[in-house]
């Protein structure tokens, strides 16, 4: 099944999430390469592509897998929650009608 998987971030964290980035995508890369990864971003604090020194108030990430615990264990797992980018992370089960 398919979870939409949303991290909040915290206050002033920019810093840190740059410096989790890579591990955080090849995180995403590894599901992608296992077919399990319909999409994944950040979400600009700010309206515009490139959000500069304003950051991101948080990322989506919709993926399969088996369940919702292990959605939940694999989103825990997040080197961007282990950096303190994300202050809370919600996973929820999504099921994708188009396209």
């Amino acid at each position: 099944m398919w979870y939409v998987i949303e991290g909040f971030d915290g206050a002033d964290v920019l810093a840190a999430r740059l410096q989790a980035r890579s591990a955080h995508l090849a995180r995403l890369q590894a599901l992608a390469d296992a077919g399990r990864l319909l999409l994944a971003g950040p979400c600009p604090a700010i309206d515009g592509e490139d959000p500069g020194p304003a950051g991101f108030s948080g990322s989506v990430v919709i993926a399969q897998f088996d369940a919702l615990e292990q959605a939940q264990v694999w989103a825990e797992a997040d080197p961007y929650v282990a950096a303190g980018v994300y202050q809370r992370v919600l996973v929820r089960p999504f099921k994708k009608v188009l396209p």
